[in-house]
């Protein structure tokens, strides 16, 4: 019986400490404040924005909601997003993805500066992470390591194979587990013997977007097995990358999906705004995470 890894209760721990963190700087007249644009009614990233806010309302971040139509031009955007950048009340600027098609989604992230991009998506965010300066970072792959530490497991000389090279999770994701001395592997479509590589991996992080994709021949007995997936089975049911109840058996460790990864990309984006908070009105802005 592997060990279940509780997004939900871990990501409750770092509310928490966030909400004593925003008090404190409330006593010394400092208000943390992000600004989330979403520009048209995509379904799911109302679903996002919605649960930024209550996050935001519960640690006691002020949140300012831009709530822009499908039709809203790239300048535009481009326009709101320089306006917030000179608004020295903003600590940090949000802009849900995925953007209309008319909109370069590139050029938007490229705007926001990188003293505010609390998503960790501008070049220079990522540009520190990759030599190890202090910056935002990522806040799904920020999430997980915090979901290893906290579950006591171990990354330090450890195999870490990673399914999946996106610029959000999977890279980045790579550079903070070699940030924690891991060994560290990334696979992709264009792996050969996939299973061959992701049987060595103590752990292993899936990040695909295909359905219950990893089953038990993928990884080795014992294995820490975290799902980054948000996907929807034959029957409509939230699932993920991992075939959960095949895997589970011989696994160590495992995230359950829901209530594994997702709880925690949230608690970072909090983490994110509060931290860059504080080190812009300490040090006139230091970086992000740690």
């Amino acid at each position: 019986m592997a060990k279940i890894i509780d997004g939900k209760k871990i990501s409750q721990e770092i509310k928490d400490e966030l909400k004593e963190r925003v008090a404190a700087l409330k006593e010394k007249g400092v208000e943390v404040t992000l600004a989330v644009i979403q520009v048209g009614s995509n379904p799911a990233s109302t679903v996002y924005v919605g649960n930024k806010k209550k996050a935001c309302a519960y640690v006691g971040i002020k949140s300012l909601a831009y709530e822009l139509p499908e039709e809203t031009t790239e300048a535009e955007l481009l326009e709101l997003v320089e306006k917030l950048n000179k608004d020295d009340s903003v600590n940090g600027i949000l802009v849900q993805l995925p953007l209309p098609k008319h909109i370069d989604e590139d050029k938007v992230i490229k705007t926001i500066s990188p003293e505010k991009d609390v998503d960790g998506f501008h070049p220079e965010s990522v540009g520190k992470l990759s030599i190890g300066q202090k910056g935002y970072v990522s806040c799904t792959p920020a999430g997980i390591i915090q979901l290893l530490k906290r579950s006591d497991i171990e990354i330090d000389g450890k195999e870490c194979v990673i399914i999946g090279r996106s610029n959000i999770v999977g890279k980045p994701m790579a550079m903070l587990l070699l940030r924690e001395n891991g060994t560290v592997t990334i696979t992709h479509s264009h792996t050969k013997d996939l299973k061959e590589v992701t049987r060595r991996a103590d752990i292993l992080i899936v990040a695909i977007g295909r359905t219950k994709f990893v089953t038990a021949d993928y990884i080795k007995e014992g294995a820490v097995v975290i799902d980054v997936g948000m996907d929807r089975d034959e029957n409509g049911k939230l699932c993920g990358d991992v075939d959960f109840a095949d895997v589970e058996p011989k696994a160590g460790a495992i995230t359950p999906v829901p209530g594994g990864v997702g709880p925690m990309t949230i608690a970072m984006l909090m983490h994110n705004c509060v931290s860059g908070t504080e080190n812009f009105s300490i040090t006139k802005f230091s970086g992000g995470t740690k």
